[in-house]
């Protein structure tokens, strides 16, 4: 029986994450507190790892009952402690001593900073996917890869690519539950930039998008609808959640079914 392994919550878009036992769904179909806050700079941007290599260089942890960041900053001996609401002004300026340019913290209570805006809910990896994937790559071990690909919820009991059971046509949701919240799949993720690059150091990986799409290619199994595969470079699964999952808690160990 697929269940829920794993949740992981990013609490500032592009930093390191914080794994969580249980979550709370908000009206937007987004988990509590994932991607709330973001960094961006004086032109409305994210300073992300999609344009900031050196983003990857900071280390966070995250108390979300306490809401604050220690931040560990490089050739700075002890880290900082920010609490999110009261500190934001001495974070950004943190930040921005940091990147070299002014930047600064804002924060969407109601859905995050989602990639995918359409598709704001938590997007779904299996445990056995990231051992597959990280298997291409010599010396990337399993927990690098999952920090490369950043996903909110990772199932287990399940084969590799299982996940890809969870979209169908690109006019046609998969709908399924993890334990009582239910949740609608619609479709297999873009990569971008990010996963290429060591989650630490910001170094690229040699050839990491062309070694990716070959074995994604060959791996694909056969009952995947390819429909929304314009190319290889894709993995997890994005979902959106309807409004009556408000308030519901996804736990560590609910079971997963897919309904249609």
């Amino acid at each position: 029986m697929p269940y829920l392994a794993k949740i992981l919550i990013y609490p500032i878009k592009s930093l390191d994450g914080v794994e969580v036992t249980q979550t709370k769904v908000l009206s937007s179909g987004a988990l509590e507190c994932d991607r709330k806050f973001a960094i961006i700079d004086e032109e409305g941007r994210f300073v992300n790892g999609k344009r900031h290599a050196k983003i990857h260089l900071l280390r966070a942890q995250f108390s979300i009952s306490n809401r604050t960041i220690s931040l560990q900053i490089p050739n700075h001996d002890l880290p900082r402690v920010f609490h999110l609401d009261a500190e934001q002004q001495t974070l950004a300026a943190t930040l921005s001593d940091f990147f070299g340019f002014p930047l600064t913290i804002v924060q969407n209570p109601f859905m995050g900073f989602p990639d995918d805006t359409d598709s704001p809910g938590p997007t779904v990896i299996s445990t056995a996917t990231l051992i597959e994937v990280a298997s291409w790559f010599p010396g990337v071990s399993v927990d690098e890869m999952r920090r490369r690909i950043r996903a909110n919820i990772e199932i287990a009991g399940v084969p590799a690519f299982w996940e890809d059971r969870l979209f169908s046509e690109p006019d046609k949701l998969v709908s399924f539950r993890v334990g009582d919240v239910l949740f609608f799949g619609v479709n297999p993720c873009q990569r971008c930039v990010v996963p290429t690059r060591h989650p630490d150091s910001a170094s690229a990986y040699s050839n990491f998008q062309k070694i990716f799409i070959k074995q994604r290619q060959a791996t694909l199994p056969d009952w995947v609808n390819l429909s929304h595969f314009n190319h290889f470079y894709r993995l997890s699964v994005n979902t959106k959640l309807p409004i009556s999952e408000a308030g519901k808690i996804l736990q560590i160990g609910n079971e997963i079914e897919i309904i249609s």
